[in-house]
């Protein structure tokens, strides 16, 4: 006796045999029309990397694309890994040949394409070494150092610091490290190679602004711990607010400083902001309030032409005493924000040399390795349009500080704010001061 399996039927008529029979025959269609679009899916990959990468700048060998779009021009990133990979298996010294040097250099070479000074990729032990700087303390020799006119500048030595004893000034051209020429270095390699342990040593070549000359300059590194505001009440009842750069510590130093010369009631203020090289742009803005009310501080300009303005905040306090701010070639960044701020409000009359003209502005942005990537993204510009990058700010009144002076203790640029502030012949000084330098020149 046979058992007849009886398929029951569906409301379409069909009974669960035929559609089995029905799904293999679909199944076998659909594969064979899978074949075919995986190949032309093939087609379109190839294409991608190769048509496209051509004709719409796509990176090569990438299946995303940047975030801000396509790319302006062609890019075949596969030349990059050709050229790692050339590194890798054929330099001659393979022990000095690791991926992640590789890899922040790339990274580094990528940034400094921009040619721009100021705009830097930072290792994560650089970044560790820039973040120990804003909070005033690290290990070298201390000093600040930029690129200037495409050569590696001392824009300020920091006082009582290992460069400041060694006669370092600012402008001073650093021609070689340990013997090995900084021409075409970067800032970032530059401060790796003079950085160090303390109680080591190292040996700059430096061409000297004063004098012209060129000798070797060896220094032994120490542990920098810079307090970056100090004040004093001299004996005649002016206020000299001393302001080494604008720190982590430098708004809440600066505003006990305040309070502290409107307790003195002096007859007059001296802010020195000579090698200065700046930090801080909110804290710039809070300086200049101290003077200014009401009023503009530093407008930034963008790349598209846009304006953001910073106006000043708080209370004036010193905004009816008289002020002389002193600056020279070392006062960059946010030192010339201030100094300029003060001038074109009429709030302080400058004395000393042209600033070193560090008017742009970076954001810094942190990254996930511990690395970071600093940015320029805008240009300052004092209350009255003046643009301070490249061209610095030129003081009302010129007096320089040569190294005959700084080698017999002399100060000029402080005796003429002296002077200014007690209402001397400051014209005739001023000439005096002139002609002491040409005789000294000669």
């Amino acid at each position: 006796m046979f058992k007849i399996k009886m398929f029951k039927e569906n409301k379409y008529g069909l009974s669960k045999k035929n559609l089995l029979i029905i799904g293999f025959i679909i199944s076998i269609i659909l594969s064979f029309l899978a074949g075919g679009y995986l190949s032309g899916k093939s087609e379109v990959v190839r294409k991608v990397t190769t048509s496209e990468a051509v004709y719409l700048g796509k990176l090569n060998g990438k299946y995303s694309e940047a975030k801000s779009g396509e790319l302006s021009q062609d890019v075949d990133f596969k030349i990059f890994w050709n050229v790692w990979d050339q590194l890798k298996g054929n330099y001659v010294d393979q022990d000095k040949v690791t991926e992640k040097k590789m890899f922040y250099g790339a990274l580094q070479g990528m940034v400094a394409s921009i040619g721009d000074p100021y705009t830097v990729f930072m290792d994560p032990k650089i970044t560790k070494d820039f973040d120990g700087e804003l909070a005033g303390t690290f290990e070298g020799i201390g000093a600040e150092i930029g690129i200037k006119d495409d050569v590696l500048t001392i824009i300020s030595p920091l006082p009582d610091t290992p460069a400041k004893k060694a006669g370092l000034m600012a402008g001073d051209k650093i021609l070689a490290i340990n013997a090995s020429s900084t021409a075409g270095i970067s800032v970032n390699e530059a401060v790796s190679k003079i950085r160090g342990p303390r109680d080591t040593q190292v040996t700059l070549t430096i061409l000297h602004k004063s004098t012209g000359k060129t000798d070797d300059v060896k220094i032994t590194r120490g542990v920098i711990i810079v307090k970056s505001v100090k004040t004093e009440l001299r004996k005649d009842n002016y206020f000299v607010i001393t302001i080494t750069s604008f720190n982590d510590d430098t708004k809440d130093l600066f505003n006990k400083a305040v309070l502290e010369g409107v307790k003195a009631k002096p007859k007059g203020i001296i802010i020195d902001l000579r090698n200065n090289p700046g930090g801080y742009l909110e804290t710039a803005i809070d300086m200049a309030s101290a003077w200014i009310q009401n009023g503009l501080v530093v407008s930034e300009k963008h790349s598209d032409g846009s304006m953001i303005n910073h106006p000043s905040r708080g209370q004036a306090l010193f905004k009816d005493i008289k002020t002389v701010v002193l600056v020279n070639q070392g006062s960059a960044s946010a030192s010339e924000i201030v100094a300029g701020a003060l001038q074109d409000d009429n709030k302080a009359v400058l004395i000393g040399r042209k600033t070193f003209g560090k008017g742009s502005v970076q954001t810094l942005i942190n990254l996930d390795d511990g690395s970071s990537v600093k940015i320029t993204v805008a240009k300052w510009l004092t209350p009255k349009g003046r643009s301070i990058n490249d061209e610095g700010i030129m003081p009302n009144y010129e007096v320089d500080l040569t190294k005959e002076d700084y080698d017999a203790t002399r100060d000029p640029q402080m005796d003429a704010a002296v002077d200014y502030l007690a209402g001397k012949d400051f014209k005739k000084l001023i000439m005096t001061e002139k002609a002491k330098i040409k005789e000294a020149k000669k």
